[in-house]
């Protein structure tokens, strides 16, 4: 991928001439397809895993519902940076970047020895989710010229339904089948599946321009990552006490209104 930049590219991402070649168009949509079936995939398997996982690494019920809360908590919270960051850096280096974040956090859940080592991957994982998620959509638009586009997005959001609806299925028969440590496969696929993706977009994408004024709330990024952490804390951490009032809920409803106050 050659190292293009423009001094200022739109905040919203825009077809750009030069970003892919016409013929390399399809490869990016497999690109994007991957990328986003990766990312939610991993976020709806991980419910069917949970038993076996925490069999597995003798995890406590609480420990377990971290497995999903760690990945969802920092994905939902720094989707909107995620976007950002494909306007300051480029949007194919931002996409790229994710996968290979996503993919080193899956490596680290497919080998994970115990809860605590899980659920630091699985929030690692989250933040590559982040980059990766809005990119696949994204990219797209920057491949794909406006009378292509319909198609391209119609495309893409079938196929990341199928690949969404079939993920389970395929997932459930491996865990069924496959015995207790079955489990780890579901994170080890990503490894393949992102290197082909990281591979189609350093091979197929050309210029890649950025947006040098881009402003990167990352202060806010972490209040909403302190305040979503608190706010499922408080839920997960209370279901083992016996009302609103108890310590683990206040605390943890408080630290999640304190965001807003700062904001």
């Amino acid at each position: 991928m050659t190292d293009v930049q423009a001094s200022q590219a739109p905040a919203a991402p825009v077809f750009v001439e030069g970003f892919c070649r016409p013929e390399a168009r399809k490869y990016v949509l497999i690109a994007a397809i991957l990328a986003s079936a990766m990312g939610f995939i991993d976020g709806f398997i991980i419910s069917l895993a949970l038993p076996a996982m925490r069999q597995s690494l003798d995890a406590t019920l609480i420990e377990a519902q971290w497995f999903h809360n760690a990945y969802m908590l920092t994905l939902s919270a720094l989707i909107l940076v995620g976007g950002a960051v494909g306007d300051r850096f480029g949007l194919a280096r931002a996409f790229s970047a994710g996968i290979a974040a996503f993919v080193a956090a899956s490596l680290l859940c497919a080998i994970a020895p115990d809860p605590t080592f899980m659920i630091a991957a699985r929030a690692l994982q989250g933040v590559g989710a982040a980059l990766m998620i809005p990119g696949s959509l994204a990219i797209i638009t920057r491949a794909y010229p406006r009378e292509e586009r319909g198609w391209a997005i119609g495309f893409w959001a079938a196929a990341s339904s199928v690949t969404t609806a079939l993920g389970p299925v395929v997932g459930g028969l491996a865990l069924t089948l496959g015995g207790p440590e079955a489990w780890r496969w579901v994170f080890a696929i990503n490894l393949p599946l992102g290197a082909v993706t990281i591979w189609i977009i350093w091979a197929k994408v050309g210029a890649d321009p950025v947006r040098g004024g881009a402003r990167l709330d990352w202060p806010g990024a972490l209040l909403a990552t302190l305040g979503l952490f608190a706010l499922a804390w408080g839920a997960d951490d209370g279901r083992s006490w016996r009302g609103l009032g108890h310590r683990p809920v206040a605390i943890g409803s408080a630290g999640a209104d304190l965001p807003f106050h700062l904001g």
